[in-house]
């Protein structure tokens, strides 16, 4: 793979699983901010397919939702021309480097993410049990590490659920400095503001995620208008009918005022105003029309 960098620029990675579809979640916290990126920095997009195979995957599927992962990302506004964009597979210095790091790594390490903890009790685990996953998905943060550190990266633009992975990245990378000379850049962790996780319609509590047993936690992408506008219109509300942003004591509706403001570019504060005196059912039915016009368009 040749990257043609632009000198003096930072280099930044990130990737998307094909593990299931797309959502509104991938597209507000991670492909609105690539595309921000892309004329300012050497940007490296990755469809992470080694990644989707820590936990079963249909082949077939699997080589299909590679290209939806693609083409979800052109479709964002993201330029081929200014930008590289590569499966994960292609490229097998990846795996390569994962096991030196792996090789530093300490189970100590891996045992703290959290991530893990909650993926290995989700209920369409066998039993629930730590014991039932792959050894892949528990080692999953060190070929995280990999994909970062082969590149020189300088940022990793990540959801707020992946930050402890990037932590794990730039202390392995410290530690094989430490051991063996300056090898690697130690790599910067860049959250966004606002949408670093947007929760699940059904469950405020959750992240909104593609791998999630029910489609009314997301709103896919590849959605027809009016079905993403009916799971709006069902989505889990607050007890009290007040329209305000919240995020401990009003979970849910703070979620869909933070969905509602990075479509429509109005600040959470001014939609806190104009709807002030009305109820749920009016926002949901803005907010409905909000995303139809989005999928519409996109």
């Amino acid at each position: 793979m040749e990257l043609n960098l632009k000198n003096n620029k930072p280099i930044i990675f990130s990737g998307v699983q094909p593990s299931g579809v797309l959502h509104l979640g991938n597209y507000l916290g991670a492909l609105t901010q690539w595309v921000e990126m892309q004329n300012q920095s050497n940007c490296i997009f990755c469809v992470v397919d080694y990644h989707a195979i820590t936990v079963k995957q249909e082949p077939k599927e699997l080589s299909r939702r590679i290209l939806d992962v693609v083409k979800a990302y052109l479709a964002s506004g993201i330029n081929p021309e200014k930008v590289v964009i590569f499966q994960q597979s292609d490229i097998t210095a990846h795996t390569e480097l994962a096991w030196i790091l792996n090789c530093i790594a300490r189970v100590a390490d891996l045992n703290k993410m959290t991530q893990f903890k909650e993926k290995a009790c989700l209920p369409d685990r066998q039993g629930g049990s730590k014991e039932s996953v792959s050894v892949g998905l528990f080692d999953y943060p060190v070929l995280m590490a990999a994909d970062i550190l082969l590149y020189n990266t300088d940022s990793v633009p990540v959801g707020d659920d992946q930050v402890q992975h990037v932590e794990l990245t730039r202390t392995l990378a410290q530690r094989f400095n430490r051991e063996y000379g300056q090898v690697f850049k130690i790599p910067e962790v860049a959250v966004r503001k606002q949408g670093a996780r947007i929760m699940g319609l059904d469950d405020p509590t959750k992240k909104m995620s593609k791998s999630a047993s029910s489609p009314a936690n997301y709103i896919a992408l590849t959605d027809a208008p009016e079905i993403a506008a009916k799971k709006i219109m069902r989505a889990v509300t607050d007890s009290s009918s007040k329209i305000k942003y919240d995020l401990k004591k009003k979970p849910a509706i703070s979620n869909l005022m933070t969905i509602y403001s990075l479509l429509s570019g109005v600040s959470v504060k001014k939609l806190e105003k104009d709807y002030q005196g009305k109820g749920y059912g009016d926002f949901k039915k803005d907010l409905a029309e909000t995303v139809k016009s989005f999928l519409a368009e996109h």
